[in-house]
């Protein structure tokens, strides 16, 4: 097996700069090769362009008449023009890519290329709601959360049967997303419509990232727009599990993520998501909440941690150079990339980048390359391309205390990863600012047949330790703080 290691661009600002340094245009048609080039000897396996999506005038103008976003961009840009507003990519006209990115053309070339590459194609599919420019609000506005009367949130829209006033997506815990119009998925039609429209969208890509998707679960649903009456009962079965499946049953290796929260992760994957979010996961890190963490890792089944997607940045979340310490950062960066399940990796989070780009605009303002995050990337990519991380079984082992009043034992996140036997790799992870001890415990096949040559590849350790006392006692380890090590064991 293989996990996904996933880059995320902002697409928009991606191409702008590119076009910038190449000092022509450059759209997904036309992206130099080097990038391709670069993703590949990085270790990645998918590349999610995000801000694909056509936005029509009808959402932008809903963007640029917000007060708060506009000082948000001002903010952003200290040279913001109206001009660098394009509005929320994830409020769509149409899952067509916008002309000025290269159009639907530009990125199916664009495919062709990173396949060439070895690499896949990972786009956003957007099912809870639609852009206001969208057909559908024209042409099926039943299909659409409504009421009859004015209500809080909506807006009004005409149709041959009268007039509506259709409600705008919305997160229950959020003001509502007043670019978008609320699909209805207590609608059997609703389903079938949204259904197609992912099944033809996935003709077009080799997996898809499923915004907010708890937000369709049936009872997610019918508590949210509660307040809003259904024209019939709700259908008895999930969207996800008959939409998933028929995607499946066409391309067997489809990949589908989904962004989720609030303790739902279980349930989606139950529904056949191959990957769901870690958010709990990021939130520990970034609280520097260790006991938490560990916590979170210790009491999850294993199937539940190889089928979630870790992460320390994304576009909807702060820079992580911002949140911890060049240390810090270091040992996180190995954590989430050395656990097993999915791994994402944002535009910027490479190079340092401390500014957070809005994703309605389509310019951000140039950063300064960090020289150091850059080069510990640089060496963690090569070395994890390089390594048993990521493929075959990775199994996440419980340490254990070096001596009796030492608790330190508990700062330990240790992975171990076998491709081919006899040789595996171990991921040694302490967030702490404590110096810690502990053994390890290696549930490794066929420990006692060799005595092991130990070296850590992302520094000058070496080692050489007999099998049987690995078996019987386990690996001492003596780290110091915001220690990351990936010891690669060989038979002597």
């Amino acid at each position: 097996m293989k996990y996904p290691l996933v880059y995320e661009l902002n697409v928009r600002c991606w191409l702008r700069e590119l076009s910038a340094r190449a000092g022509q245009v450059i759209r997904l048609g036309n992206v130099p090769a080097a990038e391709f080039a670069d993703w590949q000897a990085r270790g990645f396996t998918h590349v999610w362009p995000m801000g694909l999506w056509e936005v029509g005038p009808r959402s932008r103008t809903e963007c640029l008449a917000n007060p708060d976003l506009r000082r948000a961009c001002a903010e952003s840009l200290p040279d913001f023009h109206e001009a660098d507003l394009l509005g929320s990519p994830y409020a769509a006209a149409a899952y067509r890519v916008a002309r000025e990115l290269g159009g639907d053309a530009g990125l199916r070339a664009f495919r062709q290329r990173l396949h060439a590459a070895g690499l896949k194609l990972l786009v956003d599919f957007v099912p809870n709601h639609v852009g206001l420019d969208h057909p559908w609000v024209h042409d099926h506005p039943q299909w659409f959360v409504h009421s009859t009367r004015p209500a809080p949130e909506t807006f009004r829209q005409s149709t041959d049967a009268g007039e509506l006033w259709i409600a705008h997506g919305k997160d229950p815990n959020f003001p509502a997303w007043t670019d978008t119009a609320q699909l209805d998925y207590r609608r059997p039609d609703t389903r079938v419509a949204v259904g197609e429209a992912l099944q033809a969208l996935a003709r077009r890509c080799d997996g898809v990232r499923c915004d907010m998707a708890m937000l369709l679960l049936n009872d997610v649903f019918v508590q949210t727009w509660r307040d809003f009456p259904a024209s019939e009962p709700p259908p008895a079965t999930e969207f996800w599990a008959k939409a998933l499946r028929t995607v499946k049953a066409a391309q067997p290796d489809f990949l589908f993520v989904a962004e989720a929260y609030w303790g739902l992760e279980p349930r989606l994957q139950e529904l056949g998501f191959d990957y769901t979010y870690d958010k709990q996961l990021y939130d520990h890190v970034v609280a520097r909440d260790y006991r938490g963490l560990h916590r979170h890792l210790a009491t999850r089944p294993p199937a539940f941690q190889r089928a979630s997607l870790h992460f320390l940045e994304n576009h909807d979340e702060p820079r992580i150079a911002t949140r911890l310490s060049p240390a810090e950062h270091r040992a996180a960066a190995l954590l989430t990339l050395g656990l097993p399940g999915a791994r994402l990796v944002h535009e910027g989070q490479l190079t340092g980048a401390r500014l957070r780009a809005l994703i309605q605009l389509g310019r951000r303002p140039p950063e300064p390359v960090d020289p150091e995050v850059q080069a510990a990337y640089d060496h963690l990519l090569r070395v994890l391309a390089d390594s048993a991380v990521g493929h075959g079984e990775g199994k996440l082992l419980a340490p254990r205390p070096a001596w009796g009043e030492n608790p330190t034992w508990e700062n330990f996140v240790v992975v171990l990863w076998q491709r081919e036997a006899p040789d595996f790799d171990l991921v040694v992870v302490n967030l702490t600012p404590c110096r810690s001890q502990c053994y390890a415990p290696l549930e490794a096949p066929n420990l006692t047949q060799y005595n092991w040559r130990l070296a850590d590849r992302l520094g000058e350790e070496r080692y050489e330790r007999y099998g049987d006392d690995l078996e019987s006692q386990g690996l001492f380890l003596d780290v110091p703080p915001h220690a990351g090590q990936l010891f690669h064991f060989q038979p002597l």
